[in-house]
């Protein structure tokens, strides 16, 4: 990994010097200032034009029946499915409840099937993430841990980020440090181009507050070994 702080002249590093490596950089997604300046059906009728554009270079026949609404279909797939989570306004309300049980343990949700995308090939990541708090007082819905993940996933992604991503939300969602989120994904960067190794997962984890400590982390990761 090229640490950006000790490399100040990354960005001028040509795409051979970079090769596969990855930036470190902080956990909020590279968006432009102007990101959401421009509306979605505007963004959709941009995106179908140079996707066109592509699949001409491409040499494909875009008079063919089966060809000619792909570009509006990737383009609006984009902007309002694959990479919806890029737009703050989709981010899923954090409803809480008052925790009335004085359930004080460990809540673990397994198992959060997620898709997402390399934001360095633009091909699928494909996983699973497993998140445990444990309440601060308040407890929210099962299906928001669902789709705060999705969100994040919604979005051209680094693994190592969107793992901070949705540890840090549910932190400052749920008002406790007690958090932790473990993912587990198939980057098909890996699997289907490249080295096009079929047999490997990538696994990131995020600790916060009492996760810290390896009596209540291995407690953790005894529950996902069930």
């Amino acid at each position: 990994m090229i640490d950006k702080n000790k490399n100040p002249d990354y960005k001028h590093l040509s795409i051979e010097e970079v090769g596969e490596a990855h930036f470190s950089a902080n956990p909020d997604t590279p968006l432009r200032e102007d990101a959401f300046d421009m509306d979605d059906e505007t963004k959709i009728e941009l995106i179908e034009v140079h996707f066109r554009e592509i699949m001409h270079i491409l040499g494909l026949d875009l008079l063919d029946e089966s060809l000619r609404g792909t570009p509006h279909r990737v383009a609006k797939m984009y902007v309002k499915e694959t990479f919806a989570g890029l737009n703050p306004d989709n981010k899923p309300t954090m409803t809480l409840f008052t925790n009335d049980y004085n359930y004080n343990e460990m809540l673990v949700e397994k198992n959060i099937q997620f898709y997402s995308n390399c934001e360095h090939h633009f091909v699928p990541i494909i996983g699973k993430a497993h998140i445990a708090y444990i309440s601060g007082g308040k407890v929210i819905g099962l299906s928001k841990l669902h789709r705060i993940v999705n969100y994040y996933a919604r979005r051209p992604q680094v693994q190592e980020r969107m793992t901070m991503q949705i540890g840090i939300a549910l932190k400052a969602a749920l008002m406790t440090e007690d958090v932790a989120v473990m993912i587990d994904a198939d980057h098909q960067c890996v699997s289907s181009r490249g080295v096009a190794d079929q047999t490997s997962s990538t696994i990131t984890a995020y600790y916060g507050g009492v996760f810290k400590e390896e009596e209540k982390k291995n407690e953790f990761l005894k529950v996902l070994s069930l």
